[in-house]
């Protein structure tokens, strides 16, 4: 491809050709790397004259379209149609026909040529088409409508979603009147409790939130709880969901279903051998995914048994709740369900069946004659999963009412991940909609000094915008359906993404433009309606003018206290965080409070080999050393530590006193919400995830070092929590 070809359509698809790394320095995007990506997003590369002609293809037809897709705008803001016709029909008479979500029905009469005229294009041919600007008269309310392009005779040439937007997402009153929260984060998978299962459950979060809720905490925060894969329960990363619209029900507390007390259900309970099994799972250190998965399941296909010849299968109050559950669910819904069915008759027979990529051809995907009559041969098979699915939602949203009716404010905090894995069932269901031969990832940076690819496929903003952004809609509609605040796992992604092509190492990567305006538009959209918060990770490499028009949108940022550092190393204190955010003292992408006081995340780094050489190491000990000093100093300079005590680094460990004061440090703080890690709580060392790693390191399967009924009858963190909620009191 021609380098004149190459970077015209590099910036038109959105392609960034420089970008400022970490550590500020300009960094150039390779030309290969351009192709490579044009490449993932469907463009013939290899020759120009077949680009040339896919791209005028597209043009063409782009023109041949009177109306875009969707349009997104805002609240109380002139509402401007772009139409477009061939020229000899810009005297014509046409209507423009709103319906709006209760189905009512508006229509303007207008003559094109008065509007603005504000593109025109001779094709080949010497036809000549005319764009212009039409004004409506009408002031829409917020919401999904539909928009139609009539003729004068009343038919319909063309359709467009007009989706209308609020300016801000959802603030609670608390956060507009200057008030401060706090809550904990935990990673649902890692509590240990005397009831679970091997595995945190939704009754473990139950009991959670009432515990805190007492404690004083406004929200719990917790990993995403994204739809991983019950037929390669090993693949268990919550950031690499096959679905992020829904659940895991690996956190299905089983003993709260009905049907549990059944005699065949209890009897297997009951039994020497899954009872041994059961203290063996509760028992480890780490989360056995592939033992609490068989586990449990023996008992669900018990129960859905027991469950669906009672209710499923009969003209009951149950099923139609269910089959209004399955119906709203849509494609999606289905998809998944069906998906895990193949994965597991697959893995069953002892084929390949990690992810769809490995599926035999006739289950390649989802539209398929022969995936339609799968579906219909194992229907009862793909109902137990779809079973789980409104089961998993019903438990999830009896959390959430808990959590209110016990005062807090917010209640559930939830993750929303970045993506979907490759293999996964909504690339399965969707596949056009993704960049399947990309990654999304990371360029190198303080966190990943090699940059990271995280085997997500990114979405293809192009394709996005022409399904309407509907993908994103049900995205974000089914997220907020049982939490008061949501979590955008790298906000840029709003913005843009880091794609690093198939073959390419994280670092030959290059960023690639979503449509940030529209995206936040529907995001306040479905934030107001669901009445949740947004926070946006806005961690690493983000420029100044992108956190403004987030905060402008309503949405908090994310504000890390070991990350919040002034030129010349020094912490900023908290009570100088902007209200609107959110703050922490750790995350699970980084070492536990203990682990990085004393040096074990460099430790292990060096064990994985991410230090290409000693004098590296070195100068990053000598800079955790400089970097603890400045926290003491810090803490000395607000009066928290008494004179004398703790004021040499190189001579103080992380005790107690100087855990807890910390955390009182960051209540004092300026930040709305304040979200603390239960394992800083808990004075643990070892991390529960190490970016970059996967096989190198056990991520996502660490428990706790105490159960949630010793957490919380331990009076010295009780005292912790008091504190916690008088600090954060005080510094209104």
């Amino acid at each position: 491809m021609s380098k004149s070809l190459l970077d015209e359509l590099s910036e038109v698809k959105g392609i960034e050709g420089t970008y400022i790394d970490a550590w500020g320095q300009s960094q150039q995007i390779s030309e290969c790397t351009k192709s490579n990506l044009l490449s993932a997003m469907g463009y013939d590369v290899t020759d120009d004259q077949k680009l040339n002609e896919q791209v005028n293809k597209e043009y063409t037809e782009q023109w041949l379209k009177p109306l875009n897709p969707v349009l997104v705008v805002r609240e109380n803001t002139v509402i401007q149609i772009p139409i477009r016709l061939p020229i000899e029909l810009a005297t014509e008479d046409f209507y423009l026909s709103i319906q709006d979500e209760s189905n009512g029905i508006r229509e303007q009469a207008f003559c094109p040529v008065e509007g603005t005229l504000i593109n025109v294009i001779h094709f080949d041919d010497g036809d000549e088409f005319q764009e212009y600007l039409i004004d409506l008269d009408e002031v829409l309310e917020a919401g999904y409508h539909s928009c139609s392009l009539k003729d004068s005779e009343g038919t319909e040439i063309s359709s467009m979603k007009l989706i209308v937007a609020p300016k801000l997402c959802y603030q609670s009153d608390d956060l507009i009147h200057g008030n401060k929260s706090w809550g904990i984060n935990a990673q649902l998978y890692c509590l240990r409790s005397q009831d679970n299962w091997g595995v945190g459950d939704f009754a473990d979060l139950t009991q959670l939130v009432e515990k805190l809720a007492a404690c004083g905490a406004d929200f719990v925060g917790l990993n995403p709880l994204h739809a991983l894969y019950p037929n390669h329960p090993d693949a268990c990363s919550p950031y690499g969901p096959s679905s992020r619209r829904w659940l895991n029900f690996i956190y299905l507390a089983i003993p709260e279903l009905e049907g549990f007390e059944q005699e065949a259900v209890q009897s297997k309970f009951h039994s020497e051998s899954f009872q041994t099994e059961l203290r063996r799972l509760r028992d480890n250190e780490k989360v056995d995914y592939q033992g609490v998965m068989q586990l449990k399941r023996s008992i669900l296909e018990l129960i859905f048994s027991w469950y669906d010849e009672t209710y499923l299968s009969q003209d009951t109050q149950q099923a139609h709740e269910f089959n209004e559950f399955v119906k709203s669910g849509g494609e999606s819904l289905q998809n998944l369900a069906t998906f895990d069915v193949i994965q597991e008759y697959l893995a069953e027979q002892g084929l390949p069946s990690w992810g769809w990529p490995v599926f035999p051809e006739e289950f390649q995907h989802p539209e398929l004659e022969s995936v339609v009559e799968f579906r219909e041969k194992y229907n009862r098979r793909v109902r137990f999963y779809l079973y789980l699915q409104w089961q998993a939602s019903e438990q999830l949203l009896a959390a959430q009412r808990k959590a209110l009716s016990c005062g807090m404010g917010i209640g559930l905090y939830l993750d929303l991940a970045v993506g979907e894995n490759e293999g996964s069932a909504e690339v399965w269901g969707n596949p056009s909609l993704y960049a399947r031969d990309a990654s999304i990832g990371a360029p190198p940076d303080v966190l990943g000094p090699l940059g990271q690819k995280w085997g997500l496929p990114p979405v293809n903003p192009e394709r996005l915008y022409q399904q309407a952004y509907q993908p994103f809609i049900n995205l974000i509609s089914s997220n907020m359906k049982a939490c008061g605040a949501l979590r955008l796992d790298h906000v840029m992604a709003l913005l843009r993404l880091w794609w690093v092509p198939s073959e390419a190492e994280a670092k030959d990567g290059g960023y690639v433009y979503y449509p940030m305006e529209d995206m936040l538009g529907i995001l306040a959209l479905e934030s107001q309606r669901h009445k949740t918060a947004i926070i946006g990770e806005d961690l690493g490499t983000v420029p100044e003018e992108v956190r403004t028009t987030l905060a402008e949108n309503g949405i908090l940022s994310y504000r890390v206290f070991l990350f919040e550092q002034a030129d010349d190393g020094g912490f900023f204190s908290p009570a100088h965080y902007p209200h609107q955010s959110l703050a922490a003292l750790t995350t699970h992408d980084m070492p536990t409070l203990r682990g990085y006081w004393h040096c074990e995340d460099l430790i292990l780094g060096k064990t994985l080999g991410f230090y290409q050489d000693g004098e590296s190491l070195t100068s990053l000990y000598d800079k955790r050393l400089h970097d603890k000093q400045q926290i003491l100093d810090s803490l000395h300079g607000h009066g928290q530590l008494p004179a004398g005590e703790s004021e040499k680094a190189s001579h103080t460990g992380m005790h107690q006193r100087l855990n807890h004061v910390l955390q009182v440090h960051m209540a004092r703080g300026n930040s709305a919400l304040l979200s603390l890690q239960l394992e800083d709580w808990l004075d643990m060392a070892e991390p529960v995830n190490v970016p970059g790693t996967s096989v190198e390191y056990p991520n996502w399967q660490r428990k706790l070092n105490r159960t949630l009924e010793n957490i919380f009858s331990d009076q010295s963190l009780l005292d912790l929590a008091q504190q916690i909620t008088k600090a954060r009191e005080e510094s209104y």
